[in-house]
Formats: C-alpha cells, structure tokens, sequence
C-alpha cells in the first residue's frame, strides 16, 4: 500500500510538472495567438488526463519529450552570445537614423523621398528660415571678381583695392609632399539633423562623433582635393574637447607641428560653421540650390592686421581669400557667402594660405555642408593647377 502510494504521489508529481509545461505555454499562445489555437487544446488536455495512469517507462518517454520545456537549457549550461552585445542601447536620435537608412516601399531613394519632419514637443519648438546670403555691392561690402568682400576693418575700401591690386595671387609650384592642410579648431560643431521649418530649442549642435561634425565637412573635401590629385593632409583632432576654452592655442599648436614635418604645405584651412540666430529664437541657415541639390554656403574669413597683431602675412592671405573664392563662385555661383575682413588672427599669422571657412550654420544639415565642401575641394583644386601652370609659363 506504502508503494502504491508513494508511486501514487510521484506519478501526480511528475502529472503537475508535465500539466505545467503543457498548459503554460498553450495558454501564452492562446494569448498571444487568438482563437485559432482552439483546434488543440483537446489533444493537449487528453493528454493531460492520460498522465496519471502512465506507468514509469511511459512516463519518461513524456518526459524525454517535454526535456526543453522542464529543463531549458539555460538552466543547464551557460550560454555565450556570438556577438557582443552593445554597451548601451541606440538612442531615439539613432534609432529615427536607422529607420531612414532603410529603403523605402516604393523603391525610391532618399533623396527623391520628403524628408521626415522632426517630432519635437510645442514647448521647445522654434522657427527656422532659410535665406541667400550671397550679398550686394554697395557700402562696406566690396565688389571682388566674381564674388563680394566685406570689410570691417579700419582701413577704407580704397586702401583694401589698392593692396589687393599691388599684392600677387599666391605661387604654387609642383613638388613632393602635401601642399594642403585641414584642420579644425571646433571639430565638434556639428548641424540640424532636419531640413525643416522648425528646431528643437534643447539642440547644443555639438558632437563627438566624427560621422556628423566638423570632421565629416573636412574630410569631403579633403577627398575632393585627392580626387584631383592634390597632397592633403587631414588633421581630425578635437580642438575643442573636452575643453572649449584655448582652442586655438591648441589648433596652432598642430599646425605648428605639420609645418614643421611637412615645409611643402602651403594652404592651412580651418573648417568651422557658423551660428546665426534672430529675435523669438529663430535661427538662420545660409543656402543656396545648385545642381538642384541644396548647400551651405560657404564664407571665407580672412584676418586683417590693425598695426599691432603680427600679421605679417594678412595682405597675401586676403589676395588667396579673393582667388579661392572667384574659383568657388566661376563653378558654382551663389555657393560663397561675402568674404568677412576684419581684425581677428584665427592662427593666421603661422603662414601664407592660411584662411578659416565657414561651411553653412548650425541650421543647416550636415548633407548641405558635406555637399558644399566638395565643391569647395574642386573649385580649391582648379585653382591649385591654374597658379601652377602660370608658375610654368614664367
């Protein structure tokens, strides 16, 4: 009798662990799944009933059956992924990237989609306007070729003409070793993720990421000047991280450096963006279509000596402004902003050929930047052969 029912209690025993392997997941199914799992449930509570007038050899057969769900492996043996996980999880932002990455139902590319507006609560929405800021002659504002120049400097615009007249275009000659250097002094000021009419007001428009900073602007057209065959050195270092404050002590320190290893660079660039903001928190973004496509445009700052700044080079570098942007505006009209004369240093007292070039604002996005630092790297290019094959011709 003492067997029979200690047989008794382990057939109920093992009755329970199989009821609940059986009935739990079906009735998760039956959640998750609807009616249509209904066809079964007949089977599985036969079963069930069946269970306890089993014998042992019967038992463990149901038991050898059901061995994943009464032990799942996990509870067994350790279980290594094969691939690390990530460290943290995608934000919003990268998530909201990865779904526009995916191609569309239709076939069409993202280009020729609309672009998707961004979601931001009313409370931190602000204006955004788009604006051509290729100027007009007239006041301070300086006719130059085919593009403008804007002095704010304490000399007048005869003196500036008269100095751009009497100071030669830059010579560049064909030689070994890199002729351009690009840097950034504010790597990490990075664009508006949207084309829109509107911003999230919490945006810093700051970024580590290579990918969508200043970095990326410099490399597009760095690529450019290679395409065409020009030596170019890129130089990716954070300036301005994780320290904001001396920046350009620092940036002067690299170019320093380079000029140092490489005597043959003769043109120093440091790509930056500009900030523009209004009354109401609105923020304006300079642009201009070209080739159907929009871009940034470009402005060229050129640092002018007031008398007491160490500037012996700023005449030659105004002239190389001058040259830089005609080459910019003859292929691509519209794509520069006036060129900004005025009493600032930016490092360019370090050389010849050294200017700092505003790509676009934070307002615009970082494809309207990248798309004008090509152009820039192929106006920049042209210019290179022409002065070397006038070089040539002497």
């Amino acid at each position: 009798m003492r067997r029979y029912a200690r047989r008794t209690a382990g057939l109920k025993t093992y009755g329970i662990i199989v009821l609940l392997a059986l009935v739990l997941p079906m009735s998760i199914n039956l959640i998750l799944a609807g009616a249509h799992v209904f066809g079964g449930v007949g089977e599985k509570v036969a079963t069930i009933a069946a269970v306890l007038g089993m014998p042992d050899a019967g038992l463990d057969l149901l038991r050898e059956r059901f061995r994943s769900e009464l032990y799942p492996p996990s509870l067994t043996q350790p279980q290594i992924p094969a691939l690390p996980l990530p460290q943290t999880p995608p934000s919003q932002e990268e998530s909201r990237a990865e779904e526009e990455a995916k191609p569309s139902d239709d076939g069409t590319s993202l280009e020729q989609r609309p672009p998707i507006q961004p979601q931001i609560p009313p409370a931190f929405r602000a204006r955004l306007i788009s604006e051509n800021f290729s100027g007009q002659e007239g006041g301070n504002f300086i006719r130059i070729g085919e593009g403008l120049l804007r002095n704010d400097t304490k000399y007048s615009n005869e003196d500036i003409l008269a100095w751009l007249e009497e100071t030669e275009s830059m010579a560049l000659t064909e030689h070994e070793g890199p002729l351009v250097l690009i840097y950034h002094t504010h790597a990490t000021e990075s664009f508006e993720r949207y084309d829109s009419e509107y911003y999230d007001t919490r945006n810093t428009w700051r970024s580590t990421d290579n990918n969508n900073n200043m970095v990326a602007v410099g490399a597009a057209m760095a690529h450019a000047l290679e395409n065409a065959g020009i030596g170019v050195i890129h130089d990716t270092t954070q300036h301005d991280y994780p320290s904001y404050n001396g920046s350009y002590e620092r940036s002067a320190e690299t170019i320093q450096q380079y000029l140092e290893q490489y005597p043959s660079i003769k043109i120093i660039l440091d790509l930056h963006r500009d900030a523009m903001e209004r009354e109401n928190q609105t923020i304006v973004k300079p642009v201009v279509e070209i080739d159907g496509r929009k871009a940034a445009q470009i402005m060229i700052i050129a640092g002018a000596d007031n008398g007491s700044m160490g500037m012996e080079h700023w005449k030659q570098n105004m002239r190389f402004a001058c040259d830089l942007q005609n080459a910019m505006e003859r292929n691509f009209p519209q794509l520069t902003r006036p060129i900004l004369l005025s009493h600032r240093k930016y490092n360019q007292h370090l050389s010849t050929g050294a200017l700092l070039l505003e790509f676009g604002s934070n307002a615009n996005t970082l494809e309207e930047a990248v798309y004008s630092a090509e152009m820039a790297g192929r106006a920049l290019a042209e210019l290179i052969y022409q002065s070397m094959e006038d070089d040539a011709s002497l």
